[in-house]
């Protein structure tokens, strides 16, 4: 989601009040009254939450097709089955994770106890992207209603069938004083940060993700600031080459190349890169074939002004496959570049886009070095047979996330946390990172009345020498 003036885009502006306290008496009344605090609560509002989705599945699959094109599979994977998984993983740890956690105290407390006791935080502001916007905005909100939260939501703009259909299924799912959307465009977005909240979680890019964080400031509000960069994949010479072809190919594909955790680009040993380019390119035949324009299982560009953003990167590049676009259809093949310079753009910003650059290194340590110049990025792809090796590049290149010999799947494990480090991301989230998040975890001790010893209290009677 961009915090700015938005092209050919319909104007749907916040459907209340706008020069009103978002955060209104009635919500802050409704968290204060503790009804989300018990946890039956939460669990009912939770299963409430997935039977909606469930009831919703077509219209929601729809809505994703019209606003991004995509396949139904792929799409029901990724955003209302990603949701509904989500949630089961919630449902079953959430009593476990929700009891109070027992600390040691010292002698002179003795015979007292001390805890830790998770809180909600009070009325949160979840912010969502485009690229998958109804599980970005859903999974959030699981964690934050698992925490006891109330959650004001504001779906991207920049797909508005989904930002619907959202609304639909928020509103069956919940009172309104418990959870509420606001659509509209960047003005909603502006007007909402002016307000104060308990805690902000913001999925989207790495400068608008400066600006939502400069908007907390205000409120001295805590954030989670979900974001991106240039996440590297590097494909060593002992590697299996045809399978890191296929499956970085997956992972930079899929979604039309619209994904935060995308191999941005890739690193290949130069013994390996021309067998690479080639299983690359034979990979993305494969799985869509000799014209993606007309695969059912590739997906589209969210507008046409991203189309011309990324056909910008091409400008002056060896393509050795595809690239070619269509604004008006806000079609992008998958393009797949070698060796471009390194101060190029394409190789400077994120390109959130099915154009891949593929640079061949002669030294392992030339290209790790390369890399660490780089702002840390969202997650880490590296490719070898050997362990020993796998574990070093992991250990020089910091990264939100890492897999070895695949892409991506590291969304995929419910107990890993997902998040950024530095420029990436501030915090992170799913399972029980995700309930933390949206937790306040609040330090207790508690001491009886009696022994009350007198040495505890002035005068002392003694000195340090």
């Amino acid at each position: 989601m961009d915090i700015k003036k938005s092209d050919n885009l319909p104007d749907k502006r916040y459907k209340c009040d706008m020069t009103e306290s978002f955060c209104d008496l009635k919500m802050r009344e409704y968290f204060a009254a503790g009804r989300t605090r018990d946890l039956a609560f939460r669990l009912q509002s939770l299963s409430r939450l997935a039977r909606a989705v469930e009831q919703s599945e077509a219209e929601i699959l729809d809505a994703l097709k019209k606003d991004m094109g995509k396949p139904a599979i792929e799409a029901y994977a990724s955003e209302p089955g990603f949701v509904l998984r989500d949630i089961r993983y919630t449902m079953k740890h959430l009593r476990r994770w929700a009891r109070p956690r027992r600390e040691s105290v010292p002698p002179m407390l003795w015979p007292g106890r001390a805890r830790l006791i998770p809180e909600p935080r009070g009325v949160v502001l979840i912010m969502g992207p485009w690229n998958y916007p109804f599980q970005l905005v859903l999974s959030p909100l699981v964690a934050a209603v698992a925490a006891g939260n109330c959650a004001v939501i504001k779906p991207s703009e920049y797909a508005p069938h989904t930002s619907a259909v959202i609304r639909h299924v928020l509103s069956a799912a919940f009172p309104d004083d418990h959870v509420r959307v606001v659509e509209g465009d960047y003005t909603a977005a502006e007007t909402l940060l002016q307000n104060r909240f308990d805690y902000i979680f913001f999925t989207g890019g790495t400068e608008t993700g400066r600006r939502v964080m400069a908007a907390a400031a205000r409120h001295l509000t805590p954030v989670t600031l979900e974001l991106g960069g240039k996440s590297p994949a590097i494909v060593c010479a002992d590697a299996d080459i045809p399978v890191a072809a296929r499956r970085i190919a997956r992972g930079k594909f899929m979604n039309a190349g619209q994904t935060c955790v995308a191999p941005d680009h890739v690193w290949v040993d130069r013994s390996a890169a021309g067998g690479f380019v080639e299983e690359i390119a034979k990979a993305v035949t494969e799985f869509y074939g000799p014209d993606p324009e007309t695969s059912p299982d590739y997906g589209r560009i969210v507008s046409a002004k991203h189309v011309q953003r990324l056909a910008r990167y091409l400008e002056g590049q060896t393509i050795v496959h595809g690239g070619q676009h269509n604004s008006a259809s806000k079609y992008f093949a998958p393009a797949i570049l070698l060796n471009p310079r390194l101060d190029a753009p394409v190789m400077r910003e994120e390109i959130f886009g099915p154009v891949l650059p593929v640079i061949e290194y002669s030294s392992l340590d030339t290209a790790v070095a390369e890399i660490q110049k780089m702002p840390s990025p969202l997650a880490l792809y590296v490719f070898s047979s050997s362990n020993e090796l796998a574990e070093d590049l992991l250990a020089r290149i910091p990264s939100g996330g890492a897999c070895v010999n695949d892409t991506i799947s590291h969304l995929l494990v419910e107990g890993l946390p997902f998040g950024g480090i530095g420029e990436s991301g501030i915090g992170a989230y799913h399972g029980r990172a995700g309930f933390d998040a949206f937790t306040h975890w609040r330090g207790t001790v508690r001491r009886g009345a009696r022994p009350d010893m007198p040495q505890a209290y002035p005068p002392y009677g003694m000195t340090l020498t």
